[in-house]
């Protein structure tokens, strides 16, 4: 015995996977044409401009470390830029949304593959498009800037992509983002302007400022915990409850810098320690703030404490310049 299809009713729109456009039926029972190629503002809307600005400022503190002149290196700088932020950072953000499809479908229906605005597997090919484009403009950057490259993209799609999938573990996860915005951007910066390993105080102070980084990646973390739960994302506030997330993210964007107010005041950078102290302060006043309604809070203090985070990393940079 057969069994027919129900036919399906004009004006429904079919479900589909997140991520694949689903077809429209028109009101005369006809599928409607195929979709034309999304603007511009849509991929770019992929690619997160607004998560770039992490990468490109600690790519400037290993710029500014290493004590090179910055006018006759301009080009190479601007280039240095391009790939941290719009290029690398831009790559990890489309990949990210396109294996966390599913679950931005529960968190954030109108991302642009959730919401069917880029279909089929554009944001994908996106990716990866990128991250090729990203490898040759790497090349004029030396050995040191096209290794950096290398690992900068490796850690972007074992980030997101199965089976690694870092993220699927909350302190995995963040420690790979720690490094991919702050230290391994930093480390570049300065290695591509002096050609070669940079100094070991470079090297240890971009180690600790990945650290804190791993605090302000939970945070962020914060407004996706009802998919990460329903979809086995082990994110921090998911493993741990909001409260108890919000209080090691705290810890983790503080500890590190206090061993930086240390070690300037031990290399007798006072000026520049007591400004980070300064900067700490004003931060530890906030995150008091914040772990009073962790979750609510959370992006009015992105805007605040991790810009006083930001600015103490530059303070720090000015430091260490020969």
């Amino acid at each position: 015995m057969s069994i027919a299809a129900e036919p399906v009713k004009p004006g429904i729109t079919i479900p589909a996977e997140a991520g694949f456009a689903a077809p429209v039926i028109e009101p005369s029972g006809t599928p409607a044409p195929p979709r034309k190629t999304p603007p511009l503002s849509v991929m770019l809307e992929l690619m997160h401009p607004i998560t770039w600005f992490a990468p490109m400022w600690a790519y400037m503190c290993g710029v500014v470390s290493s004590g090179q002149p910055i006018f006759w290196n301009l080009p190479l700088i601007l280039l240095g830029i391009l790939i941290a932020g719009p290029m690398v950072c831009g790559t990890s953000q489309a990949a990210n949304d396109w294996f966390d499809r599913h679950v931005d479908a529960i968190n954030e229906p109108d991302r642009p593959i959730p919401s069917g605005r880029l279909p089929g597997r554009m944001g994908l090919w996106i990716a990866i498009v990128w991250s090729a484009v990203s490898l040759l403009l790497a090349i004029p950057l030396g050995k040191w800037g096209f290794g950096a490259v290398l690992v900068g993209l490796t850690l972007a799609w074992a980030y997101s992509m199965p089976p690694v999938r870092l993220k699927q573990d909350g302190w995995l996860g963040n420690l790979a983002c720690g490094a991919c915005y702050e230290g391994l951007p930093w480390v570049t910066g300065a290695a591509v302007m002096v050609d070669g390993r940079p100094d070991w105080r470079i090297l240890l102070v971009a180690l600790l400022y990945s650290l804190g980084a791993h605090g302000i990646m939970t945070l962020n973390d914060f407004k996706s915990v009802e998919g990460d739960l329903r979809t086995g994302i082990a994110s921090l506030p998911a493993q741990l409850g909001v409260e108890r997330a919000g209080i090691v993210a705290c810890l983790f964007m503080a500890a590190p810098q206090l061993i930086v107010i240390f070690l300037l005041k031990d290399w007798h950078f006072y000026g520049q320690a007591i400004a980070v102290s300064v900067l700490l302060a004003a931060q530890i006043g906030l995150m008091i703030w914040l772990l009073q309604k962790p979750k609510e809070r959370a992006p009015a203090y992105n805007g605040t404490g991790t810009t006083l985070y930001v600015i103490g990393m530059l303070v720090t940079a000015f430091a260490l310049r020969p």
